[in-house]
């Protein structure tokens, strides 16, 4: 079982760092004149095409769902991936980066408390030990500890980005319960997810980005796969070994890895919180990995 959840939480870290590798992504794709929604739509769109294919000729039975069931693929889908990222991107234009980022990581915090509720997942201390730690940590890793002035409406949009986005590790527990396999979820959120964020997107830009070139298409095909195929895969993958709270804790790595790529690659400064922060996220992490889960 220790080797199991080793995996889960090795599974959970290669997610989160994927996740914060969009940077990378969002820059190029925002210079070449696409909006927020539209990288959204762009991520969505190609991740879908990509499980199509890949279900295709790995396992067609996998496309096979239960009507009754289709709530928990709207729900990763349209309730955390749209209202997230709606939330996410709309306190971007009213605040900073940092301050969003902080903000949506106050995910662990729903997580971990809807769960207990839901699935019975226990509050030990050790979990709040690492949550405090980790929000605390993302506080740093972002440069937003030294205090910064909210309007209530950015509290508002930031907690809800943070509430969508617990609300994937929710719905996708929930399915993982009814026996889908982590390729299913996958595919079936990005179908609900296009399905809801075309209609807000700027299709004809998109088609115009994404069409210039050659490059510029294998480009935003990578972004599809590196920045949300392959981690939403191994985020479920690892669900399935690891409680539902110590996951949202684990994928925090996500902020840190953003952090030393802005560092490493865009010559940004790396300040003394900074690194305050990622000792204390790192800390959290091996706090959730040494944490014995209780027997039934």
């Amino acid at each position: 079982m220790g080797s199991r959840k080793t995996k889960g939480i090795l599974f959970i870290l290669l997610a989160g760092s994927c996740w914060g590798s969009i940077g990378i992504f969002v820059r190029r794709l925002g210079a070449a004149g696409l909006g927020s929604m539209e990288i959204v739509a762009l991520r969505s769109i190609f991740t879908v095409i990509f499980m199509l294919l890949f279900l295709m000729v790995y396992d067609r039975s996998l496309f096979r769902i239960r009507f009754r069931d289709l709530w928990c693929f709207a729900g990763t889908g349209i309730f955390s991936m749209v209202f997230f990222n709606y939330c996410y991107f709309r306190l971007i234009t009213i605040s900073s980066l940092s301050v969003a980022a902080v903000m949506l990581y106050t995910a662990p915090v729903f997580v971990m408390l809807m769960s207990a509720v839901l699935f019975r997942e226990r509050i030990t201390p050790v979990k709040v030990i690492a949550l405090a730690a980790t929000v605390v940590g993302c506080a740093f890793v972002t440069g937003i500890a030294g205090g910064v002035h909210m309007t209530p409406f950015a509290i508002l949009l930031g907690l809800g980005a943070g509430f969508g986005y617990a609300l994937y590790s929710i719905f996708g527990r929930y399915a993982l319960q009814r026996g889908y396999h982590s390729f299913t979820i996958n595919f079936y959120t990005f179908l609900f997810t296009s399905i809801a964020v075309l209609p807000l997107s700027d299709l004809g830009k998109l088609a115009e980005v994404c069409t210039s070139g050659v490059p510029m298409f294998l480009f935003s095909a990578l972004c599809g796969f590196v920045t949300t195929a392959l981690p939403y895969i191994v985020y479920n993958f690892g669900l399935a070994e690891v409680e539902t709270g110590q996951a949202a804790i684990i994928a925090s790595i996500e902020p840190v890895v953003a952090t030393l790529i802005g560092v490493f690659l865009f010559r940004e400064t790396l300040t003394p919180g900074n690194l305050i922060g990622i000792v204390l996220v790192l800390g959290a992490i091996i706090l959730c990995n040494t944490e014995k889960k209780p027997s039934a």
